[in-house]
This record gives C-alpha cells, sequence and structure tokens, in this order.
C-alpha cells in the first residue's frame, strides 16, 4: 500500500531518519497494531464467553490481559504518531492486515482458549524479534527498536503466564 506519510502540520519532523525510513517502520508497526488489536479483541472474547470450574480465575486473568493490551495498542499507535504516520485505525483494517486471524462463533473450552491465546502471543514474540531486526538494521531506528524489544518482552510475560496455566499442577 503507497501511504503518504501523516498530514502535513507545518512541522516537517527533524529526527535523523528519512522519510523512507520512517515510513517502512510505519508499515511494520501498522502490522504490529492490527495483531495487537487482534489478540486484544480475542482474549476480550474469551473474557465474556470462557466457562467452567475455573470461570472466576480465567474471567479475572482474561481481563487483566486485555487491559495490557489494551494499552499495547495504545502504544503502538502513538508511536507510529511520533514517526509522522497515521496507525490504521477500523476493524476493516486491523483484520484485512492482521496476520493472527479470529475464529468466528467457536466459543473453546477454557484450556483451549488458553491455548489458542498462547499460541498468538509466541507468534507476535517471532514477529516481533524479526521485526526489531529490520528496524534496527535496514531503518536504523534505534528508538523503534528499543521499543518493539519492550513489547517483545511483555509478551514474553504474558506467554509465559498462560503456558502456567496449561501445566500439571504439583
Amino acid at each position: 500500500m503507497d501511504r503518504k506519510m501523516a498530514v502535513k502540520q507545518g512541522v516537517d519532523l527533524n529526527i535523523g531518519l528519512l522519510e523512507e525510513q520512517r515510513r517502512g517502520v510505519c508499515q511494520l508497526l501498522n502490522e504490529l497494531l492490527a495483531d495487537e488489536f487482534v489478540l486484544y479483541t480475542k482474549t476480550r472474547n474469551y473474557h465474556w464467553n470462557v466457562r467452567g470450574p475455573r470461570f472466576h480465575d480465567l474471567h479475572k486473568f482474561f481481563e487483566s490481559q486485555y487491559n495490557e493490551l489494551n494499552d499495547i495498542v495504545d502504544e503502538v499507535a502513538e508511536r507510529i504518531r511520533q514517526l509522522g504516520d497515521m496507525p490504521w485505525a477500523t476493524l476493516a483494517e486491523f483484520t484485512q492486515h492482521g496476520r493472527l486471524k479470529e475464529q468466528p462463533g467457536d466459543y473453546p473450552e477454557a484450556e483451549e482458549m488458553i491455548g489458542n491465546l498462547l499460541a498468538d502471543h509466541e507468534a507476535v514474540i517471532q514477529q516481533l524479534r524479526n521485526d526489531a531486526d529490520t528496524i534496527a538494521e535496514k531503518h536504523r531506528d534505534m528508538g523503534t527498536n528499543d521499543f518493539a524489544l519492550d513489547l517483545l518482552k511483555q509478551h514474553e510475560k504474558m506467554a509465559w503466564m498462560l503456558r502456567a496455566c496449561l501445566e500439571p499442577g504439583r
């Protein structure tokens, strides 16, 4: 998609990155934003629809995770704005460009919900590893590289918590 950078406001960005570099980074960030929003929506869906003996604990757990994802969605969108571009902001854009997929009408059992979320977090972690390298090496944007690595660590922690839910008790 050939996009122009954000609406000109009369003040050019002078942050040591060429427009081409910023455009490349913003493309990666918009793809990440789409994935984050799909993961946020899936987590909220599971919060609403979990059932069974672990309902209360998982209902609260999913709520804490979607709240953290809500913050991440906002941070990614704001990073795109900091780099002078406009974040994707519609459901159509998120579902069209997101690499993670929803399963409409599918309401799995609690264990499968946890496994699905874990797989999505692991996919985001793997993508962030690749994107962080591209952001640093190809686009020379160390600020966004640092930002991506911080997000990677947040997803690693959320994945660890999900994984722990699937481990047998002792």
